[in-house]
């Protein structure tokens, strides 16, 4: 019952205390490296949204960030301006994982069957993109560019002015307003009759259907949902990497965003974000040297967690309070209730 009642509930002093702290930042701090932390941080809360909340694990969610990346290249150089492409490349995914969603929740596939469908179809957008070197492989001016990518499209810009151009300070400005903006989203949908339903299929997904509700839209909503901010992720990656290569497709991807989501925690918001920032500033540290393989780091974080903490840090670290706080109060209970008897023995 208690997870009914707070999952959409938002901690307004906190969520301000951060919002306030991220602003300020660019006074202290370059803001290239922030930027990709809130980008990834953006991409895990799309898959900890479907997967804490209604128990869907895509192991291909690389799928529509990279289609979210790719939608806007093409797009940007099409059209030589933002607005548009931006939109395009939140649609975009999204549509594609209504259709792919569709297709697996209304056919019933199980959820080990999902997984596969679901990382095929990011390794099939791998495979496909690594080949599009040709002349041939032309999307109005766009050139795909296979392994090398699209590179040298219009970056952010305000709304019909491209000669404007928001890189920098302003880009970083632009992801932490996506980032705090699609947490904001999340909890209302949490909040609503939408989000209950959406817990209710993630416990006893049977039981769902048997009190009238249609299980497989459901699925298919929220999957699209997660695309969606997922293309948004995406997009943003794209103008802060100034190219887009067939790797944000890649096996490598969509494994690293899982284990940001369970290191974090599934189950919550505020775990995948912390998850893909701390573990974000790991790659991103372990990325100047060669000694080590980043992947055989993230491979022993994750087992140390999954043994250690099964729950992810974020909620073991609340449920560590919430103890904490109920033998404080127990204590002082106790101690009240000895003062209070005290108080009423006559004296000697």
């Amino acid at each position: 019952m208690n997870d009914f009642r707070s999952i959409g509930r938002v901690r307004w002093g906190w969520f301000i205390a951060v919002a306030v702290a991220l602003v300020l930042l660019p006074l202290v701090h370059e803001t290239h490296t922030p930027s990709i932390l809130l980008i990834w941080a953006l991409f895990a809360l799309s898959l900890g949204l479907m997967w804490g909340y209604a128990g869907i694990l895509s192991f291909g969610h690389s799928a529509y960030f990279g289609l979210g990346a790719y939608t806007y290249a093409i797009s940007a150089v099409n059209i030589g301006e933002s607005t548009l492409p931006m939109l395009l490349a939140i649609i975009v995914p999204a549509l594609v994982a209504a259709v792919i969603g569709a297709m697996m929740f209304y056919g019933r596939i199980s959820d080990v069957y999902m997984g596969v469908i679901t990382l095929v179809v990011s390794l099939i957008l791998n495979k496909f993109m690594n080949a599009t070197a040709g002349d041939q492989y032309v999307i109005g001016n766009a050139r795909l560019g296979g392994f090398n990518g699209i590179p040298g499209f219009q970056t952010l810009n305000v709304p019909g002015m491209p000669e404007v151009s928001l890189y920098g300070v302003p880009t970083y400005f632009v992801c932490v307003v996506a980032l705090l903006g699609s947490y904001l989203v999340s909890r209302w949908i949490l909040a609503r009759s939408f989000g209950r339903v959406l817990v209710g299929i993630r416990e006893n997904e049977s039981r769902c259907e048997l009190l009238g509700y249609d299980v497989p839209a459901y699925k298919t909503a929220i999957f699209t949902i997660g695309a969606a901010m997922a293309g948004l992720a995406g997009c943003l990656f794209a103008n802060w990497a100034e190219i887009v290569t067939p790797s944000v497709f890649a096996l490598g991807a969509a494994a690293e965003v899982i284990i940001w989501v369970i290191v974090g925690g599934v189950g919550t918001l505020i775990g995948p974000i912390l998850g893909a920032i701390a573990l974000g500033i790991v790659k991103l540290g372990l990325g100047e040297q060669t000694t080590i393989n980043n992947s055989l780091v993230f491979g022993l974080i994750l087992i140390v967690v999954v043994l250690a903490i099964p729950r992810g840090v974020v909620p073991s670290l609340a449920r560590w309070f919430d103890r904490g706080g109920s033998r404080r109060g127990v204590r002082r209970g106790r101690g009240k209730a000895a003062m209070v008897a005290d108080a009423k023995e006559p004296a000697a």
